[in-house]
């Protein structure tokens, strides 16, 4: 495992003093020269301090091969410094121009039948070709080496959202690039083998020669979950590999400014493992775009708590999120009232200390024109013209207040996230298609809220065994030092959360043996012999099982056949006894060294996992909140170093009316109202506080 690269931060202008950074992508090239200083005008008015250039521009700075043109870009940021306003300068790679592909056809990627991915969209680039590299690392170097001393620019902003539209590439480089990976890997054929468990159906391989991607094997076939596994995790290693060949290049001509890449971290789905990433940039950036409905604000949450998590608690970067409207579901839902400034700032609550959009101003023309942006069609005279400028107001007045360089504060709960797992849980030949780990976590999340309880998402390289309480849920894979890890925490006075479909198989997939969870079983204090898997897909199939305390399991649920000696049984189920699950322990606490385990044995979901805390939390010795309203409002601190400079937010998760109590100063509020020489506030839906203790 590589060292982490030093944390460093994006430094403001001459002249300037540090503050929250606040903008986003501008793509000046999309319109005529003489809106260029209506932009600057309006970005003054909502106090935009930084804009990222260049993204998407490659055939507009190089128009033709090895012929540049730096005037437009230059003329722009010129004007944008001047202006006050600082450049993320983007190493402008993240899709090649016409003529490159026209006269190499074989840099464009290939999905798993073979068939090329056609210019006409973005990212349509192999991570493995010789030939694209060596065109993007030449453009890397003329960037930097014209942009090396210009005062404006203020750090790297590496290709984008590598892995969006090329993740999987089934090409002949990928295939040589696969076997290399492999061999880097294993060492030996023999290991590959053995990882990949070869022996069934006849795929024992010779030699690292014929080792292929997982291409098309048929409709209703199963790929071999250990070659898949790891394809998905060399996939992750090619994309890496090439940024830090740009973020190289960039950096051996221009150390002095710090480099970053805007991760896609939510609750959708994993491309990357942006934990193994995180250790390559300087600081930490994310894309974010929120959830429809009533998820909205904790899955928000949930996903910032993340980026916190890979971030290390540093400060990170907001590099896109949206004013209103995406261009990209099926239905483009539009943000209600408030949720543009409540959003960006439940982002600055878990760490951010920069808020950017996607994008400056709307495009008239591409694929991306209905998308919202800071400028909206509407112009200057509209709602979210209007809440782009309050929010750069109340961004001013928390950078006043001391805000900008503190960190969210430790919860007494992590819950863990495992890009691996994942990865695994995703695969066909699997008990049921509706379980998998990426799911889980957020239940945890949203059902600790429910209790007043904010916890950390933290990846399953953090630090989540220095936590008072941890959760383990649904991590599918535990390698033999993360079984040692488990152990050592909780025998060490830890209390520890385990779920169903965690601990079953190894690293490489292979299923631990002697029952389920194999490799903790002496930790959990359970052994289930056979999954329950639930649906109602079949007539009369079992479709959910209720527990003894009135939660319901859904879609999952262990066969649990024995408990350990000092294990109590807190919950079982209640079934009809022809099912087998009748009596059968769903929720166990076992001690364990100094510390205690709960285990949870079925899918129970947001609700059922708040109907049954309360009384395990207890059981542990965990504090929690019984008020009957605590749930409504998400409170969240960050503090400094110096405890001088410690804020309390409070943000309105439902949708009534709620009232909170405060000590300290109101710094920001947004549809809440209180009085000045008061200590509570009624906070409206989709409102906030922001209090300084």
């Amino acid at each position: 495992m590589s060292a982490r690269r030093t944390y460093r931060w994006p430094q403001p202008l001459d002249g300037q003093r540090q503050r929250l950074w606040y903008g986003g992508d501008y793509n000046p090239e999309q319109w005529p020269e003489e809106i260029w200083d209506d932009d600057i005008r309006l970005m003054n008015k909502a106090r935009v301090n930084l804009v990222s250039l260049g993204i998407f521009s490659w055939a507009k700075i190089e128009t033709s091969d090895g012929v540049y043109d730096f005037g437009w870009l230059d003329r722009i940021v010129d004007k944008l410094g001047r202006a006050g306003i600082a450049v993320d300068m983007a190493s402008a790679t993240a899709s090649p121009p016409m003529w490159l592909t026209q006269a190499h056809p074989e840099v464009l990627w290939r999905d798993e039948r073979g068939n090329i991915c056609w210019p006409g969209a973005r990212q349509h680039w192999r991570a493995t070709s010789p030939i694209f590299r060596k065109y993007a690392l030449r453009l890397c170097r003329k960037m930097a080496e014209h942009y090396k001393d210009n005062p404006y620019v203020v750090s790297w902003h590496v290709g984008n959202e590598y892995g969006c539209h090329n993740r999987f590439d089934y090409s002949d480089d990928a295939m040589r690039a696969f076997q290399e990976w492999c061999k880097a890997r294993y060492g030996t054929i023999e290991a590959v083998n053995d990882a990949w468990g070869t022996t069934f159906w006849a795929q024992r391989m010779n030699d690292f020669s014929e080792i292929i991607p997982p291409r098309y094997i048929g409709e209703g076939n199963f790929m071999n979950p250990g070659k898949l596994l790891d394809f998905k995790r060399f996939s992750s290693d090619a994309l890496k590999d090439f940024f830090m060949a740009e973020r190289d290049a960039l950096a051996q001509i221009t150390p002095g400014k710090p480099l970053t890449t805007n991760f896609m971290v939510s609750a959708v789905g994993s491309n990357l493992d942006y934990d193994d990433w995180s250790d390559e940039v300087d600081f930490v950036s994310n894309d974010h775009y929120f959830t429809p409905g009533e998820a909205h604000l904790d899955e928000l949450a949930y996903s910032a708590s993340l980026v916190d998590g890979l971030s290390r608690k540093r400060p990170w970067f907001l590099m896109e999120n949206s004013t209103a409207a995406v261009n990209w579901r099926s239905i483009n839902y539009r943000k209600e009232p408030g949720q543009t400034v409540r959003d960006a700032l439940a982002h600055v609550a878990m760490g951010a200390d920069a808020i950017c959009y996607f994008q400056w101003r709307q495009s008239r023309a591409g694929a991306e024109k209905f998308h919202s942006a800071m400028v909206p069609h509407a112009g200057e005279n509209s709602q979210i013209f209007r809440d782009v400028c309050e929010l750069g107001e109340d961004l001013q007045r928390l950078s006043d207040a001391g805000l900008e360089g503190t960190e969210l504060k430790k919860s007494s709960v992590a819950v863990v996230f495992d890009y691996q797992s994942e990865w695994a849980t995703e695969h066909s030949a699997n008990p049921t298609q509706n379980v998998r780990h990426l799911t889980e976590p957020l239940d945890w999340f949203r059902a600790f809220a429910d209790l007043g309880i904010t916890a950390d998402m933290v990846p399953m390289r953090g630090d989540w065994d220095s936590y008072e309480a941890a959760v383990l849920p649904c991590v599918y894979l535990l390698s033999q030092t993360d079984s040692q890890r488990v152990r050592d925490y909780v025998s060490n006075g830890g209390k520890l959360f385990v779920t169903y479909y965690t601990g079953i198989s190894d690293e490489r997939d292979h299923i631990w043996l002697g029952g389920y969870p194999g490799s903790i079983q002496d930790v959990v204090g359970v052994r289930s012999e056979e999954f329950t898997p639930m649906g109602d897909d079949f007539p009369g199939a079992l479709d959910h099982l209720d527990l003894s305390n009135g939660a319901v399991a859904h879609d999952l649920a262990d066969w649990i056949t024995s408990t350990a000696p000092d294990a109590k049984v807190l919950e079982t189920y209640q079934a009809d006894p022809r099912t087998g699950m009748n009596g059968v322990p769903a929720i166990v606490v076992n001690p364990f060294g100094s510390g205690q385990c709960v285990y949870i044995g079925g899918k129970l979901g947001r609700d059922g996992l708040r109907i049954s805390l309360p009384k395990v939390l207890d059981d542990m010795g965990i504090r929690h909140s019984s008020a009957a309203d605590v749930g409504q409002v998400l409170r969240v601190e960050r503090s400094g170093e110096d405890g001088q400079h410690d804020f309390v937010f409070y943000f309105n998760r439902g949708s009534g009316d709620v009232t909170v109590r405060f000590d300290g100063e109101v710094v920001v509020s947004s549809l809440a109202q209180y009085a000045e020489t008061g200590d509570t506030a009624c906070i409206s839906p989709n409102g906030l506080i922001i209090v300084k203790g």
